[in-house]
């Protein structure tokens, strides 16, 4: 209950309420507040010179002024004609006029153009009346930022003097709006809107520092203490050492400790600590495997499958060959083929194959998935370039990790190798070889059939106990942020749809 009333989560869940009323407020606003509303206001008053009437069909005065009203839905809903409340179905709202009397008016600029249409009551009878100081207007539907304009004339009294537009509208109300030039342009953004606009920047700022600023990345649930070391899988370990820094630095109390040394020797080593430890105490390993091991082998160790991993022949760039068939593969590795110009578009260039050591899980599965069972020639060189006897028929070598073979394949002409794909892919100075036609891709996402794949193993002793540092571990790695590590690192973890389907038994 601690971790969830920490002092980022308190200051997260009150900028998430703040910024979520902000939001309940500006829809209360645009609804209740402002809801609908027809505002008005005066955008010109002017007296008129009696030597340049604009009304020539009517009695010059000498005291005659001419207003133009704006006439605007303000609102944020559409007010329609059933909207007025007046009992007069022509007379919606009334402009009156202080201390002056009205000669004659008309409807200038409405915004859209067919809303002159609503001020005709036929076509030869306008809408707009006036009488005495009164102007009379019809039920004119008005959307949201929709106007008309009125130009009245009028006599009796000084310009400036008081205007004022009564009438009902159901569930809102009409109102005078402020008063600007003709030229003058309206804010962008009303008051509110920007209130709303600041607070909501000011939630969001605030929750980006609790992000940044705050624990970088989220505590992982099993977070564990003590020591855990790592072996196995050489293939797997660059994955394995992103693992352990994410975990380490979200539980500053655990230490994690990588030491890749082959499939085999990292689940024979599991296996001797579990033995020697007293009973009922599992050693703080995980080992890592490429493939399962044989059925019957080391008893007390249990299985967790991890990811599908994806493996991928190499060749050094001098040679062209771009496509293998399972047929020149195993005569490359049984003697048969040992130099490159056996082989359609081959140089002339002896073989030379570079392999894993036997301890590697990694060389079992090229073995079993590609050789079919075969096992590859014997061991006949130190260096990886010269036989140790005259009489031996190809040069191959041993090396003990997958990035030894990928750094002497990609510096010795004819060199062959195997290793993990998405390490083989980003490696200078090699390249992949499609099997039958299949190429390998990231992400275990070669085309159906590619032969050299498998699943990689966690292996502990035993099932760890529940608060141990193997079992949090092991939680992160399959089911965790771990499986973002494995994804990057071109693995397909067995615990999302895909890989489930894919990692069954």
């Amino acid at each position: 209950m601690g971790d969830y009333l920490s002092a980022d989560n308190i200051v997260a869940l009150a900028t998430a309420l703040i910024g979520v009323g902000v939001s309940v407020a500006m829809v209360w606003y645009e609804r209740l507040v402002r809801g609908k509303s027809i505002g008005y206001r005066v955008q010109m008053d002017i007296a008129v010179d009696s030597d340049n009437e604009l009304f020539n069909s009517l009695q010059r005065t000498p005291d005659a002024t001419l207003v133009l009203l704006r006439i605007e839905n303000d609102g944020a809903v559409d007010i329609g004609p059933g909207d007025y409340t007046a009992r007069d179905e022509q007379r919606a709202l009334t402009v009156q006029f202080t201390g002056r009397y009205v000669q004659s008016a008309a409807v200038t600029q409405p915004d859209p153009g067919d809303l002159i249409e609503h001020f005709r009551l036929s076509p030869d009878t306008t809408g707009v009346r006036h009488e005495a100081n009164k102007v009379f207007l019809p039920r004119v539907p008005l959307n949201p930022g929709e106007h008309y304009k009125l130009l009245i004339r009028l006599t009796g009294g000084p310009t400036r003097s008081g205007v004022e537009i009564t009438g009902g509208i159901a569930g809102g109300k009409v109102k005078p709006n402020r008063s600007v030039p003709m030229d003058d342009k309206p804010p962008l953004f009303s008051r509110p809107a920007r209130l709303i606009t600041l607070m909501l920047t000011l939630c969001v700022s605030a929750l980006a520092a609790i992000i940044v600023v705050g624990h970088g990345s989220p505590r992982p649930m099993n977070c564990a203490t003590g020591h855990l070391e790592v072996t196995g899988s050489t293939a797997f370990e660059p994955v394995m050492r992103t693992m352990a820094r994410t975990y380490t630095s979200a539980c500053p109390d655990s230490s994690i400790t990588v030491d890749a040394q082959g499939s085999e020797q990292g689940v024979r080593q599991l296996s001797e600590a579990g033995a020697a430890a007293p009973r009922g105490a599992a050693p703080a390993v995980v080992a890592m495997s490429d493939g399962p091991r044989p059925p019957g082998s080391y008893p007390g160790l249990k299985e967790h499958r991890a990811a599908v991993i994806a493996f991928a022949l190499v060749v050094d760039d001098d040679v062209p060959v771009k496509n293998l068939t399972t047929g020149q593969i195993r005569g490359l590795y049984s003697g048969r083929i040992t130099n490159w110009k056996q082989l359609p578009g081959g140089p002339d260039l002896p073989v030379l194959l570079v392999s894993r050591s036997a301890d590697s899980g990694t060389r079992d599965i090229f073995r079993g998935r590609v050789l079919g069972g075969r096992g590859e020639p014997a061991f006949t060189s130190r260096d990886c370039r010269h036989k140790n006897a005259p009489s031996d028929r190809v040069v191959r070598c041993e090396l003990d990790s997958t990035p030894d073979v990928l750094r002497t394949v990609s510096r010795l002409p004819g060199a062959i190798g195997y290793g993990e794909a998405f390490a083989a892919g980003s490696s200078a100075g090699l390249h992949t070889v499609a099997i039958d036609g299949r190429a390998p891709a990231p992400r275990a996402a070669a085309p159906a059939g590619y032969p050299f794949t498998d699943i990689e193993y966690a292996y502990t002793y035993g099932f760890p106990a529940p608060d141990s540092l193997a079992a949090g571990f092991l939680d992160f790695m399959l089911r965790g942020r771990g499986q973002d590590a494995m994804s990057a690192g071109g693995h397909l973890p067995c615990y999302t749809p895909e890989g489930l389907e894919l990692c069954r038994p």
